[in-house]
C-alpha cells in the first residue's frame, strides 16, 4: 500500500466484498429519531462567528444580529402553560408576555447561507441539546409518520426551540400537517425557526417566497418574523454540471479498494428504497465512508424520485461521497419532473449529488 493510500484511509483491494445498501433494513427506535434531530455533521461546527456576510448584502449582516438576539431571548424558562405567551426578539423577556413573534423565517434563494444561520441559531440557543430540535421539513413529516401525530406533539412540546430547514411549499397535504403540528407546539411554548428556498423560476421577485410561506402556514403566519437574506441569484450560477460518470469496472474496483464503502446496482437500490421508510434512510447510511453505484439510469416515476431526494439529503448531510457509473446525475430527472410541482426538490438533489460525485473522484485515483 502506498503512503498516500494509507494517509487517506483507503486500503488495497480487500478480501471481503463491499457493503450493500440493498442488504440493509435498519430498525430505528423512536427515541433515536428524536435524538438525531440535531444539525447534521456538515453543519456541526458552524456558528454565527463563522458566517461571513457579503459586504454588498447588508441583509446578511442584519440577519445575524437579529438571530443572535433571538437566541439570547430563548434562555429563560420554557413557556409551556402560558397559552400564546410568545417571546419577543429582545433579551430578558422570558418572564413577560412579549410583543413580538415567537418564530423567525429566513427567506432567500439558494446558496446564501440560510442553513448555516439556522444551525448557528440552534448552537447559540442557551439550552441543552435535548431541549432543541433541528431537522428538515421532510424529516419532521417522517417523524410524524413514525410516531403518530399526538406522540410527536407530546415529544416535542417540552423543547425550547424547533428549527425546520427547507420548509416545503410544494406538498399541500404535508404543509397543512406540519402547520397543524407547529400550531400545537407554539401553544406549548416552543419557539420556531424555519428556512425555505425560493423556486428557481421565482427568483428576483422580491419577497415572493416569504408570501408563499406565510400563506401556506395559514394561522401561524402571525408568529413568524420574516428575515430576507439577499445574495447571489441562483440563476446566475446555473445548475452545476455533474462530473462525467466512471465505468462499471472503475466503480467496482474503487468500492473494493475503499474501506467501509457500499456497492449497489442503481435500479436495485431504487427498488430497495421503496421497502424502507424514509425516516430510516439516515440509518441506512450508518458507518459508510463512500457509496458506489453502477448503472445509474433515469428515474422512472415521481414516487421513486422523491425517495431518492431523501436519500440524497441524508448522504449530503453526512458528507458521504457518491461514485457512479451510467447516467450523469444532472440527467436523472425528466424535463417533466424538473418543470413540475416538485422541481425544487429535484434541483436540490441534483446539486447535492453533483457535489458528492465531485468528492468521490479521488476514490478512483487512489484505487
Amino acid at each position: 500500500m502506498s503512503s498516500s493510500s494509507a494517509a487517506s484511509g483507503i486500503s488495497p483491494i480487500a478480501d471481503a466484498a463491499p457493503l450493500s445498501l440493498c442488504a440493509r433494513e435498519p430498525y430505528v427506535p423512536a427515541d433515536r429519531l428524536v435524538a438525531e434531530m440535531v444539525p447534521p455533521p456538515r453543519f456541526d461546527s458552524v456558528r454565527f462567528a463563522t458566517y461571513i456576510p457579503d459586504p454588498n448584502q447588508p441583509s446578511q449582516t442584519a440577519a445575524v444580529g437579529v438571530l443572535e438576539t433571538f437566541a439570547a431571548g430563548l434562555g429563560g424558562a420554557h413557556a409551556a402553560g402560558a397559552k400564546r405567551g410568545f417571546l419577543g426578539f429582545g433579551k430578558g423577556r422570558a418572564a413577560k408576555t412579549p410583543a413580538g413573534p415567537r418564530g423567525v423565517y429566513l427567506d432567500g434563494g439558494y446558496g446564501v447561507g440560510k442553513t448555516h444561520l439556522l444551525a448557528s441559531l440552534w448552537h447559540a440557543t442557551p439550552a441543552e441539546p435535548a431541549l432543541k430540535a433541528f431537522g428538515t421539513f421532510v424529516e419532521l413529516t417522517n417523524l410524524v409518520g413514525a410516531l403518530g401525530f399526538q406522540k410527536t406533539v407530546q415529544t416535542l412540546s417540552g423543547h425550547r426551540l424547533l428549527c425546520i430547514d427547507e420548509f416545503e411549499l410544494d406538498d399541500p397535504g404535508d404543509t397543512v400537517l406540519v402547520s397543524t403540528l407547529l400550531g400545537r407546539l407554539v401553544d406549548a411554548g416552543v419557539a420556531l425557526a424555519a428556512t425555505s428556498n425560493t423556486l428557481p423560476g421565482k427568483l428576483g421577485q422580491g419577497r415572493f417566497a416569504s408570501v408563499d410561506f406565510l400563506r401556506e402556514i395559514q394561522g401561524l403566519s402571525a408568529h413568524f418574523r420574516s428575515l430576507r437574506i439577499d445574495g447571489e441569484d441562483y440563476r446566475h450560477r446555473g445548475l452545476p454540471e455533474a462530473p462525467a460518470p466512471f465505468t462499471d469496472e472503475q466503480v467496482t474496483e474503487a468500492a473494493y479498494a475503499t474501506a467501509d464503502a457500499s456497492l449497489d446496482d442503481f435500479p436495485h437500490l431504487l427498488a430497495h428504497l421503496a421497502k424502507v421508510h424514509p425516516s430510516r434512510y439516515g440509518a441506512l447510511t450508518d458507518g459508510l465512508k463512500a457509496v458506489c453505484l453502477t448503472d445509474v439510469q433515469p428515474i422512472p416515476d415521481q414516487s421513486t424520485a422523491l425517495r431518492l431526494v431523501v436519500l440524497a439529503d441524508r448522504l449530503y448531510d453526512r458528507e458521504v461521497p457518491v461514485l457512479a457509473s451510467g447516467l450523469p446525475f444532472d440527467r436523472l430527472f425528466s424535463e417533466e419532473m424538473l418543470n413540475g410541482g416538485y422541481r425544487k426538490k429535484y434541483f436540490r438533489a441534483i446539486s447535492r449529488l453533483t457535489a458528492l460525485a465531485r468528492d468521490a473522484k479521488g476514490l478512483v485515483e487512489t484505487a
